[in-house]
């Protein structure tokens, strides 16, 4: 069989996190990728324990992965095994994907563009006073970005001291926004005059999809609520807040911004959103 007859080979991209199963982002990149007429793959990889990360990385490097993307709870714990990583990761402490050049792995950080452009799109950041549920990784990324995108005040609520006032420091640091704490104990009491009320939190994913303990007495109808969770794209967390008259924004939204500046970094072609819209939503079974 001649050589020139072999089809191309495959590049490779990925996403490490745990769990991955249900994120539709790999059906979204390879419906995208075949659209553009690019022979690359997405696969999925889990990667169960923190002990694994640095392998798994070793990985990525040693298979020749064109590019890869960093998902919870490891946006954190995979610094150490890149090569470099940008401003933003270094302001925010945390990347979201890769970008691989001659072999080297650059991290990068693009969560917090993303929700900033998805809120965008459904109410105006400037002067708001925001509230985030959670602040691992992701949330990080988001409560700097929102704070460079002229949020006047934020509050984190998370169970783990430790890690909120640190992330609440980081964020001050980076914006010079105030930034405060609080600790998150049963059922959470909105502060009053949140405008814009952020979960976080793995807390509605799909399959469990546990509902986000918050006493809804305590938030207005014109505050807008965002989630993170990309599956199921209406939460228990959003349902409520539309049946309160709330308007919401996805995470489904979130990850289409997100993932078509990722795509534009891994392949150089400047995609159109329809096309990233209308994978996402097929993946989704919309």
């Amino acid at each position: 069989m001649s050589t020139s007859a072999l089809p191309p080979q495959k590049q490779l991209t990925t996403m490490i996190g745990h769990p991955v199963a249900e994120n539709p982002i790999d059906q979204m990149f390879d419906a995208v990728f075949a659209h553009y007429g690019l022979h690359w793959q997405f696969w999925k990889s889990d990667v169960a324990t923190e002990a694994q990360v640095g392998a798994a990385i070793g990985g990525i490097r040693a298979l020749g992965f064109a590019g890869a993307c960093i998902t919870v709870p490891w946006k954190v714990a995979s610094i150490p095994f890149l090569d470099e990583v940008d401003a933003d990761v270094k302001a925010i402490g945390a990347a979201n994907y890769m970008t691989i050049r001659e072999g080297r792995l650059i991290g990068h950080n693009n969560d917090g563009k993303g929700v900033v452009k998805a809120i965008r799109k459904i109410t105006e950041i400037q002067g708001k006073r925001v509230v985030m549920l959670g602040a691992g990784g992701a949330g990080r990324a988001m409560a700097v970005e929102l704070a460079w995108a002229g949020a006047s005040h934020l509050t984190l609520i998370t169970r783990r001291e430790a890690q909120g006032v640190e992330v609440a420091q980081t964020v001050t640091r980076a914006s010079g926004v105030p930034c405060d704490w609080q600790p998150w104990v049963g059922e959470v009491q909105v502060p009053a005059g949140t405008q814009i009320l952020m979960n976080a939190t793995h807390l509605g994913c799909a399959p469990e999809m546990e509902p986000v303990p918050v006493n809804w007495e305590t938030i207005s109808p014109e505050t807008t609520l965002v989630d993170v969770i990309t599956n199921p794209r209406i939460t228990p967390f959003l349902k409520a807040a539309q049946e309160k008259g709330c308007p919401i924004v996805d995470g489904v939204e979130m990850l289409v911004q997100l993932a078509m500046q990722i795509f534009e970094e891994w392949t150089d072609i400047q995609p159109e959103e329809k096309i990233f819209q209308q994978a996402v939503a097929k993946a989704l079974g919309e």
